[in-house]
């Protein structure tokens, strides 16, 4: 473990920190029972804004296979909306960069294959690159090739001695879990071909801040990205970001970046890069008062938790994700509140979440206890889990929503949730 004193992306050696949610374990480590309080490591959670750049990242360094080896249980094919997007995402490249059984197509983090699928599905030759173990053998199941290493500029000019460039690159998800942000960067500028195309996706910053979304803060997450710090990074390596598009659904609010050789800006680019300037998220005042608006979220929603008990209500929770474990932590809610966590992951069943020790169990439990409410620590998939518990809720049951304010969720909530512009 190391404090991280630079900026990830341009070396700044004057980052500010505005946020800290003290002293946290690992959000994915999730614990064996019986393992002892002390067992269980913990590390400083701190954010912190460049200045120079305008990158957003963690003060903070765990080693990688501490991070994405030996703790991790993340599988992309448990969520539907996740596949059909995943889906979509494959059929639109294929169909707009002419994808055949001559090209190459490259996933960094391509977890249990549940892209890459698509693409091997249509004759397209595919490469996945990932170094969880599990998650690579069920992509290798799903007729997915697999190497099980980290992705970065040495592993990138090894496949191109081999005379393999491709024509597309797609990284979701994995660009802000990455502590050398150059030598990835490098390595997807090596790797590509010079008429290719990286796409990369990653929760958006603005949204993050706007939507008080602290929980997606974790050590995994190093960097938080804005279009203007990945503008930045990427022409430090000679690619360009030429378009984007936006997910409000997904993740709390994603953004998919177009990124080439070729400088081509699309009107949405500029839009975005002329919009943050305007908003102010280039300039440190835009983050200070971060913090007190997170202290304040905090405070509402353990009053709303222990007033519920007072009640003699059954609270139970969903989404045993690292999202969860950080909002558990910080707001200090363990088995004394929660009863129990369900997910729909079977890697994750009769484990601990960290910190908090509420024991994980399948979704099943909650129409076999039916607790008074849930809180819904994926509220990211709030509408997918709405419509899945629809029995659950029939019966009498609540869904707490608790960010960006705490609140109760139904499916008729659908239409009228805030989306920042």
């Amino acid at each position: 473990m190391s404090r991280q004193e630079t900026c990830r992306s341009c070396g700044n050696p004057e980052i500010r920190e505005f946020l800290s949610l003290g002293k946290t374990p690992l959000a994915d480590a999730l614990v064996p029972p019986g393992t002892p309080l002390a067992d269980e490591p913990t590390y400083p959670l701190a954010v912190a804004f460049c200045p120079e750049c305008t990158l957003v990242q963690v003060t903070e360094n765990v080693p990688p296979k501490v991070l994405f080896v030996d703790n991790y249980l993340y599988f992309s094919s448990f969520s539907p909306a996740v596949l059909e997007h995943a889906q979509k995402h494959a059929e639109n490249l294929t169909s707009a960069r002419g994808l055949g059984r001559d090209s190459f197509v490259v996933e960094i983090a391509s977890n249990d294959g549940y892209l890459l699928k698509n693409f091997a599905a249509a004759g397209i030759p595919v490469l996945g690159i990932d170094p969880a173990p599990d998650q690579a053998a069920a992509a290798e199941a799903a007729g997915v090739p697999t190497l099980r290493e980290f992705f970065g500029l040495e592993l990138a000019k090894q496949l191109r001695a081999e005379g393999r460039r491709a024509d597309v690159i797609i990284a979701n998800n994995v660009m802000a879990h990455v502590p050398d942000l150059n030598g990835f960067v490098a390595g997807m500028r090596e790797l590509i071909a010079d008429d290719g195309l990286i796409t990369v996706e990653n929760p958006y910053v603005r949204d993050l801040i706007e939507h008080c979304a602290f929980d997606t803060i974790y050590h995994e997450h190093h960097c938080y990205f804005s279009c203007t710090a990945v503008d930045r990074l990427v022409r430090r390596h000679g690619l360009f970001l030429n378009d984007v598009e936006y997910f409000p659904w997904l993740h709390g609010g994603t953004l998919r970046w177009h990124i080439e050789p070729v400088e081509r800006p699309s009107a949405r680019v500029r839009e975005y890069l002329a919009a943050e300037e305007e908003r102010g998220m280039t300039r440190f005042s835009y983050y200070e008062d971060f913090g007190t608006r997170v202290e304040h979220l905090r405070t509402e929603l353990r009053s709303t938790i222990e007033s519920l008990k007072r009640e003699g209500r059954r609270i139970a929770a969903y989404g045993a994700a690292a999202k969860g474990a950080t909002l558990l932590n910080y707001c200090g809610l363990g088995t004394e509140s929660i009863d129990f966590v369900v997910d729909r992951n079977p890697h994750k069943h009769g484990l601990l979440m960290p910190g908090s020790r509420i024991p994980i169990r399948p979704v099943e439990a909650l129409l076999e206890e039916q607790p008074d409410v849930v809180l819904l620590l994926a509220w990211n998939f709030k509408e997918e889990i709405a419509r899945q518990q629809a029995e659950y809720c029939r019966r009498g049951g609540k869904l707490l929503v608790p960010v960006p304010e705490v609140r109760e969720f139904t499916p008729s909530d659908s239409g009228r949730e805030a989306v920042v512009r």
